[in-house]
């Protein structure tokens, strides 16, 4: 028996529903603010969940791809292949500076951990770390790994995960907190073709990556740096999975086969699939809710992960083009 899907237009149809992003921000903390990508408009947007509404906009470096922010949610961090990262006051709403890696390095994912923004320069094949404090880069490490896109850390900040599109590999760099030259790098080719989105289980045992070129996913045992399985989801092109918050279940994004699916993450099984075409998802950190940015649409569809229902939209305006997010808690 195939999933269900679920239909966006069914929620459209409810007049019950208008307004529905008041209804399915309900329970969230009233400080959080949804930083939004508007990847059509180069612009961040700050976005209030509960109402619904984009609160303000901040111009990025052009056509923006990844977002994330300072621990005290003072700062975001936007970053663009063709443009460099983007520093954002977020109280300013305004950008204070860019970083330029340099020409061609095509800087794409941004985490922040510990006080240091970590980046991938996919063009240099490199990641680093940069210190806004000092407005400084003070490390660069050489993958060796064609299309280094994303990468996800570690919970104690010493072990980095890199998605290597271009040589169908996942890295790991151990003992980051080391420094160099005592850095231990890993290549584990994937199985896959081109993987992309990446994910660590909350138990910090396994690494999820979709592989956009296959429509699978490949699981890594992090203690053996091997793949133990794979996936064959039929997915068209799947870019983007992120882990529930208690491990549960893992949500995929694809975009070009218009679906936001579910999986019941021990289990290797499809839970449901969702009508919509994600460019990015994103899970609130209480587990109750899921944005997907739908760019087409110019629109951030919300998910009730309890009763998996849409549960409303947020507009973001005519031709923004909203892709990655981050939720910011201050």
């Amino acid at each position: 028996m195939s999933a269900p899907r679920h239909s966006i237009r069914w929620v459209l149809a409810l007049g019950a529903l208008v307004g529905s992003a008041h209804v399915a921000a309900a329970q969230t903390p009233a400080p959080a603010r949804l930083l939004v990508l508007l990847r059509d408009a180069s612009a961040l947007a700050i976005v209030d969940p509960v109402a619904g509404t984009v609160l303000g906009r901040v111009p990025t470096v052009r056509s923006p791809h990844e977002v994330t922010a300072s621990a005290d949610g003072k700062l975001a961090f936007v970053a663009s292949p063709s443009g460099g990262i983007s520093v954002i006051d977020l109280d300013a709403q305004t950008e204070l500076r860019r970083l330029d890696i340099g020409p061609g390095s095509a800087p794409h994912d941004v985490r922040f951990a510990g006080g240091k923004l970590y980046f991938t320069a996919e063009g240099y094949k490199v990641i680093g770390r940069y210190d806004p404090r000092r407005d400084q880069v003070d490390w660069l490490l050489g993958i060796g790994q064609d299309g280094t896109h994303m990468l996800v850390l570690s919970e104690d900040h010493n072990t980095i995960f890199t998605a290597n599109r271009g040589s169908n590999s996942v890295t790991v760099v151990e003992d980051v907190a080391a420094g160099p030259p005592n850095w231990r790098v890993t290549a584990i080719p994937v199985g896959g073709e081109f993987p992309e989105g990446i994910d660590l289980s909350p138990d910090g045992r396994e690494v999820w990556t979709a592989t956009r070129n296959d429509g699978g996913v490949s699981i890594i045992d992090v203690g053996t740096k091997e793949v133990v399985q794979r996936l064959d989801l039929n997915l068209t092109d799947p870019n983007r999975l992120q882990f529930t918050p208690d491990g549960r279940r893992v949500l995929i994004a694809d975009g070009a086969g218009s679906s936001l699916v579910v999986l019941d993450a021990a289990a290797r099984t499809e839970i449901t699939r969702f009508d919509l075409a994600p460019n990015a998802v994103l899970v609130q950190p209480d587990g109750s809710r899921a944005y997907a940015a739908l760019r087409g649409g110019d629109s951030v569809a919300v998910i009730d992960l309890d009763t998996l229902e849409v549960a409303g939209q947020i507009p973001t305006g005519l031709g923004s083009g909203p892709g990655c997010m981050f939720w910011l808690k201050r």
